[in-house]
């Protein structure tokens, strides 16, 4: 680590310690040569599958544009900020898990899917909607009967237990 103060490139830690939840490690620093002190923050860089879009063409993940779309379904529903973080982080935690350089744009939205059918059910119809294109009524009626048999065999399995 290069000094800030004279450019030196020997610098000792003189302190560690975990931040931020233990996901980053704070080091205190000293330069050999001025003898200035610093602090760095070190965290782990975990890369991001690239996502290949349906017309074959591969782009960085945008997690700003998973919050966009998930907030969008979201809209006026009672969910909080917390619950809406947790949710882009699982996915972001099952994409980084499965150690894919790329993933599809259709499991990413499936994975929305799954994370919004646990949020919300009336979030998880209105991207579902736009996400596979509805084209009529029938199509919300087919997959609110789909939610409502899952939703009842979920119950009835949570009553057995």
């Amino acid at each position: 680590m290069h000094c800030p103060f004279c450019g030196a490139a020997d610098t000792k830690v003189i302190d560690s310690r975990l931040v931020a939840e233990g996901d980053q490690v704070r080091r205190r620093r000293e330069c050999v040569s001025c003898k200035e002190r610093f602090t760095t923050y070190e965290s782990a860089e975990l890369l991001m599958p690239r996502v290949i879009k349906q017309d074959g063409t591969r782009q960085p993940f945008d997690e700003e544009k998973l919050k966009a779309g998930i907030i969008k379904a979201l809209e006026k529903r009672p969910v909080s900020v917390e619950e809406i973080e947790l949710a882009i982080n699982s996915i972001k935690y099952r994409l980084r898990a499965t150690g894919e350089r790329e993933v599809k744009s259709i499991a990413l939205g499936e994975e929305v899917m799954k994370e919004l059918r646990r949020l919300d059910q009336v979030a998880y119809v209105r991207f579902a909607s736009v996400y596979r294109s509805f084209q009529d009524i029938n199509e919300f009626r087919e997959e609110i009967d789909r939610l409502s048999i899952n939703n009842a065999a979920e119950k009835k399995a949570d009553e057995s237990q």
